[in-house]
């Protein structure tokens, strides 16, 4: 039962840091240059690299003492709602940025694996030290199941990602990245509560 906890925790949290991302914009626009299945599943092995290192740096702060690590994955917490409240108001202008950032980037025609590792190349460098991976670690820190948290990370990224390969362009017609930026600014600050309650 606590497996299943950790996993839903990792995967509820992660749905709404994500999908308002960056990553979500970037994975977008590689899916209008590149056919969809070599995107995601380039996208999905820079996600599964980057949960691998997540948690093991959660498992790694999980054996420093129990309040200094709890009070430290709380402050993550905070952080990721202060990050994700104070962006929502921009989020909507953000993703017209990003996208023509990303485009710029994008521009040689390539299939099959070659496809894979260019979206795998340019998801990995954008994902790297991001609010999703920094939650994963502090999932993990305070007290997660190191591979229920990582493999519900992993699961939640490349749904994510999956939805931006075949609907992305749907999706942003129609639901405000301001909104769910607030839902995922609200998880993150019940996080940071819950955390910090748990050492009363």
């Amino acid at each position: 039962m606590e497996w299943i906890t950790a996993f839903l925790t990792a995967f509820i949290l992660i749905v709404p840091v994500e999908l308002p991302d960056k990553t979500f914009v970037a994975t977008l626009v590689l899916s209008t240059r590149y056919r969809p299945l070599p995107v995601w599943l380039g996208v999905s092995a820079a996600f599964a690299v980057q949960c691998a290192v997540a948690a093991g740096a959660g498992a790694l702060l999980a054996r420093l003492p129990k309040t200094p690590v709890t009070l430290f994955a709380a402050l993550m917490f905070a952080i990721g709602a202060v990050i994700l409240f104070r962006g929502a108001r921009k989020a909507d202008s953000e993703e017209a940025e990003a996208e023509a950032e990303y485009s710029e980037k994008i521009t040689a025609p390539r299939t099959g694996w070659r496809a894979a590792l260019a979206s795998f190349a340019v998801l990995f460098a954008a994902e790297w030290g991001d609010l999703s991976q920094l939650a994963t670690a502090a999932l993990v820190a305070r007290g997660g199941h190191a591979v229920a948290v990582g493999l519900g990370a992993f699961v939640a990224l490349a749904t994510v990602a999956g939805a931006a390969v075949l609907l992305g362009r749907w999706l942003l017609k129609r639901v405000r990245l301001s909104v769910i930026r607030y839902v995922g600014a609200s998880i993150c600050a019940i996080l940071a509560t819950l955390t910090v309650v748990s050492l009363v």
